[in-house]
């Protein structure tokens, strides 16, 4: 992975491209004077990231390299940690390093009085190292290691003093160029871990420095570790230095999510002073002067930037917040915002967030009016997540069944309504799906199923409302092809698993009989072995050996293909084929294992 890192073709980074730049006086962004580091050492710290991806033998002989990595480090921190090479063997060294010696590279790069942390902290390679150092932090309680011959005592006040001291220092020239800071690309990520770190939250750091290209993107998971009493101090400090700058947060993308991330670890950690900023924010952006009876938050609401500040204010809001800005400021105004390219997301987030409250229902209602104006405009994550609050609220599921018949056309005749599963699986109306301006009562022309993220999305959360008899009896007019594609289909056989899943055992029992015929090519699928498997978890004995029976048959193939061999060892059809007794003995263990922790979690 290094040796393509150093060799494909990056330039500027090659021994090749920094000859050239060293020649040339200027720095890989092409402005500016600035040192680099040298030919030899550039290969040397590629052999130490190469050394670091093997395993020691021991800690001591881990801690030792480390040492010695350090020690030629000394003096060239800077260099070291704004080169592409460099930073990726610094970073991996920071995370096996004593927290001293991590406090010891901090106040390096530093330097004597901490202003050349601006420097490193907006470098897109010395970026990256500072985090890294942050988020040593979490060790800073670490007993120390065996061959160090200070004290205990001594060592663990080295291991708060030096790294907690450089923290702290790094504080102060945040807060004092704040706004070069969150405004900066790399900058503001410095400003985000150092909040996470003042607020003892660690977010798990990637297997790799560097990311692969295709990753999906995942909310990072937070874990709590103690910290010093003088962070606590900081992040009170730092969080006014920010709200006193909230103008600028408001306005530049980076910035915000810096102010984003200041409300996340505050409302975990820290919750009066989350509810302060949370009320210091909203009365900024309600404290401007508007248009006579039109509130200064809907144009907020409709910016690109603030929108997403205004999604994890309504995250983090109390029952009074979230009822006052409804009542002040949103009521009546539901439906511009949600047709809007923008606050459809703030409403998506109201949505969700005044689920638990009465003012659901008012939410509801006015939305409401609109369903298929909304639906129209494409914002579908609004109606998806209309539905799926309905999920929780009983005397609403009615009313959002009825407008979702109708904003697909399948409402009448009565005989429509075995179309809507297909229908909301497409988020297609009747005739746009059937290619048919009839209205009459025939038997709707057979197509092939076309199933979307969003249609999946739909028909899951429908799935948990009480009464799913009319999707259930669309589920059952399917024909077996379409059956076999919503089975198969990445997002279809999500909305499949949740609609077997949630009948009883003899609406399961149908469904699965339905399926006859099919098991063995689902179990051949990625996204079909999965939806077995889970129908087969859910089932009763009975229904597995029917199951069973229908698989053992295609054994041959069954063994030999990549998704279904695994459904032949899971559901054990080796020993359903010979020892029937030993295996319905299992099955029944299984069973009742699985009903009692399901009791439990109940």
């Amino acid at each position: 992975m290094v040796d393509k890192m150093a060799t494909k073709g990056q330039m500027y980074y090659s021994e090749k491209g920094q000859q050239k730049m060293r020649e040339h006086g200027q720095s890989e962004e092409g402005g500016g004077n600035r040192k680099l580091l040298d030919k030899m050492s550039v290969g040397y710290f590629r052999r130490v990231t190469d050394q670091l991806s093997e395993e020691f033998p021991d800690d001591v002989e881990r801690g030792l390299f480390v040492k010695n990595v350090l020690s030629e480090v000394k003096g060239k921190a800077d260099l070291v940690a704004m080169d592409r090479i460099g930073s990726v063997a610094l970073q991996k060294l920071l995370a096996l390093a004593q927290p001293t010696q991590v406090g010891e590279v901090l106040a390096e790069l530093g330097g004597e009085t901490g202003s050349e942390f601006k420097t490193v902290s907006c470098d897109r390679c010395g970026g990256h190292v500072i985090e890294s150092a942050l988020k040593q932090m979490v060790r800073w309680t670490d007993t120390p290691s065996e061959e160090s011959s200070q004290t205990e005592e001594e060592t663990d006040a080295g291991n708060c003093g030096m790294l907690e001291a450089q923290v702290l220092s790094l504080c102060r020239v945040v807060r004092e160029n704040i706004v070069e800071f969150i405004k900066d690309t790399h900058g503001t990520h410095v400003v985000r871990t150092l909040l996470h770190v003042l607020a003892g939250c660690s977010t798990q750091d990637q297997s790799d420095t560097r990311p692969a290209k295709k990753q999906k993107k995942a909310e990072p998971e937070l874990t709590d570790f103690e910290v010093p009493v003088s962070f606590w101090w900081e992040l009170k400090y730092l969080s006014d230095t920010l709200m006193e700058n909230v103008k600028v947060c408001v306005a530049n993308f980076t910035a915000s999510a810096a102010l984003q991330t200041l409300l996340v670890v505050c409302h975990r950690k820290r919750p009066i002073l989350g509810k302060k900023l949370n009320k210091g924010i909203m009365a900024y952006l309600t404290s401007f002067s508007s248009a006579p009876g039109v509130s200064p938050l809907l144009v907020f609401m409709k910016d690109k930037v603030c929108s997403r500040l205004i999604q994890t204010v309504f995250q983090f809001s109390s029952k009074v917040q979230l009822r006052d800005t409804y009542k002040n400021h949103l009521r009546k105004q539901l439906m511009p915002l949600a047709l809007h390219e923008f606050a459809n997301f703030t409403i998506q987030t109201l949505i969700a967030v005044s689920v638990k409250y009465k003012m659901f229902l008012k939410v509801f209602d006015e939305l409401a009016e609109g369903f298929e104006a909304i639906l129209a405009a494409g914002h579908l994550g609004v109606i998806v997540q209309l539905v799926e609050s309905c999920a929780q609220r009983e005397e609403r599921q009615a009313k959002v069944l009825q407008l979702l018949f109708q904003a697909f056309h399948c409402d009448e005749p009565a005989t429509r309504h075995l179309s809507c599963l297909p229908l909301f699986l497409s988020i297609l109306a009747y005739e746009v799906y059937y290619n048919s301006e009839s209205a009459e009562g025939d038997v709707a022309p057979q197509r092939p199923l076309s199933i979307c993220y969003h249609g999946s999305r739909l028909v899951q959360a429908l799935a948990s409302f009480k009464d799913r008899s009319i999707l259930m009896n669309s589920l059952h007019s399917l024909s077996p092809a379409d059956l076999l594609t919503l089975g198969t289909d990445p997002a279809g056989s999500h909305a499949m698993q949740a609609l077997i899943i949630s009948c009883s055992d003899k609406g399961k029992g149908k469904m699965l009989r339905k399926l006859e015929g099919l098991y063995t090519q689902l179990a051949c699928s990625r996204y079909g072995s999965r939806l077995l498997e889970a129908m087969w978890n859910s089932a009763t004995i009975s229904q597995k050996q029917s199951i069973a029976e229908q698989l053992v048959p295609s054994e041959t193939q069954l063994r030999s293909d990549q998704f279904a061999r695994h459904v032949w060892g899971k559901f054990g059809l080796m020993h359903f084929q010979k020892r029937r007794a030993a295996w319905l003995e299992l099955q029944t263990g299984e069973s009742k294992k699985r009903k009692m922790f399901s009791d439990i979690l109940d």
